[in-house]
């Protein structure tokens, strides 16, 4: 593409504002539904960088929505900045070093990177449109809380990209590449059971036991694994197991589950069943449960035409450039990693397994055969609303598994600032692409038309239930 070049230098001179941005989100992380000071910090660049700032947007107080540039097409380019529990880490180091100052939060899954390397996609567009005076708007979401709070199926809901021509987003990877369009359609919901006190001692016979009701659903839910489709998952997590007195027969009780299956139907054909199992418990132990979606995503939809324009910009720019010392220090987390993480990464990209590969060297093709490893996002249902393509981007050692103390001890370095960079050019040479191709956009849309015939968009959280911004207390 004859422009290509000229976004990449866009790009490059932004970057050292986005790598600062994503490293001071990295010193603050806070997890879904709170990240307060993040989503001030994103604001504040934002305004810097000359863009229209909305804050506050689809009633969720961290979401953003920024615009720049005038009619045309309208481009989204969707960034995050929430972090997660029990990942705190000490940047910069290959061993496990919890940060005092964090609470136990830490960004185990890059997403400080996400939203700087994504802002800095937007911004070089921005800069791009203005010095070549094309009509076109850029627009850069916010979005907090995809850790389980789904905040963009919110942002669905509220119809906040019913205008928006063609999306673009990305995540940390250790292989940088168009990421294939799969993930699993989730609900998070929690099934609070009621009961009746009673002293288990002198009056057993009186109570009527909560977590027994609890402990008799999670049995009936195993029980059903071995007769429910191979590729669905479900999780618990108990929220609360009725109080530390075991001479009290519990009142209460409360367990969150996650429920995915590879499609939205799916998913809610098990969420039944397993509603079913919860009000079985609760008929045996002649206690009461009350049932609340919390939150829920879809499963990603591919978009052909946008995929084929970014692998494009991939084979152009080739892999991303690394220091030695960058690959030093990668050396010495893969040290920490288990030869089944770093296989399984290889695995997943379509990669032959090279023992000796510290950072990731090459692009792989679309077609490659991929062993995907599966979990859920809110884009998934950016994805059916609006065309959507996105890139992974090379941040970490080969095999870093996301959700591990080694993904947030790599968040500052230099491996992978120098792989935020690179997929941010990507994804703003993916855009200069559709703007300066009309054809693109159409085609685009076309495909995503052709894959919801017949199956429109069905929003996995009910109408009534709004965000859940106490989601992290539990």
């Amino acid at each position: 593409m004859k422009n290509t070049p000229e976004i990449w230098r866009h790009v490059d001179a932004k970057a050292p504002d986005m790598i600062a941005l994503a490293d001071r989100v990295w010193d603050m992380p806070e997890p879904l539904y709170t990240e307060f000071r993040s989503a001030a910090e994103h604001t504040e660049e934002l305004n810097r960088q000359g863009f229209r700032v909305q804050q506050g947007v689809a009633g969720i107080p961290t979401a953003i929505m920024a615009e720049a540039g005038e009619e045309g097409p309208v481009i989204a380019i969707l960034g995050e900045y929430d972090a997660l529990p029990s990942l705190s880490q000490e940047a910069g180091i290959a061993e496990p070093k919890p940060v005092a100052h964090h609470n136990g939060f830490g960004h185990g899954c890059g997403h400080n990177l996400l939203g700087a390397g994504a802002m800095l996609a937007a911004t070089a567009v921005k800069d791009w449109l203005a010095a070549r005076g094309i009509k076109g708007r850029v627009r850069y979401y916010g979005c907090p809380a995809e850790e389980g709070g789904a905040a963009k199926t919110f942002m669905v809901r509220e119809g906040l990209f019913k205008d928006a021509d063609i999306a673009i987003t990305w995540h940390s990877q250790s292989f940088t590449e168009v990421a294939p369009a799969a993930s699993l359609a989730n609900s998070r919901v929690d099934f609070t059971f009621t009961g009746r006190a009673s002293h288990a001692a002198a009056a057993p016979h009186l109570g009527r036991s909560a977590l027994d009701a609890v402990e008799l659903m999670n049995v009936g839910v195993n029980y059903m694994r071995e007769h429910m489709d191979s590729a669905a998952r479900i999780h618990y997590a108990y929220l609360d197991a009725g109080g530390v007195a075991p001479n009290v027969v519990q009142p209460r009780a409360k367990v969150r589950y996650s429920i995915r299956h590879p499609d939205t139907p799916g998913m809610r054909a098990v969420l039944e069943r397993v509603k079913k199992i919860a009000q079985g418990a609760a008929l045996m132990t002649e206690t009461t449960v009350k049932v609340d979606i919390i939150s829920g995503v879809s499963n990603l939809m591919a978009n052909t035409p946008l995929e084929e324009a970014m692998q494009q910009q991939f084979e152009l720019l080739g892999p991303p450039e690394y220091s030695d010392a960058d690959r030093e220090y990668a050396r010495a987390i893969r040290a920490t990693l288990s030869v089944e993480d770093i296989q399984a990464a290889f695995r997943a990209a379509g990669r032959t397994y090279d023992p000796d590969m510290d950072l990731c060297d090459q692009v792989p093709p679309r077609d490659a055969p991929r062993q995907f490893m599966i979990g859920s996002t809110d884009v998934g249902d950016v994805s059916w609303v609006v065309p959507l393509v996105q890139a992974h981007g090379a941040t970490c050692a080969v095999g870093t598994p996301l959700h591990s103390w080694q993904m947030t001890a790599q968040g500052k370095s230099g491996h992978a600032h120098a792989g935020m960079v690179h997929v941010a050019k990507i994804m703003a040479a993916t855009a200069v692409a559709a703007i300066e191709n009309p054809a693109l956009i159409e085609a685009a849309k076309a495909d995503l038309a052709k894959r919801l015939a017949g199956t429109p968009y069905d929003c996995p959280i009910p109408a009534e239930n709004m965000p859940p911004l106490d989601m992290a207390k539990g």
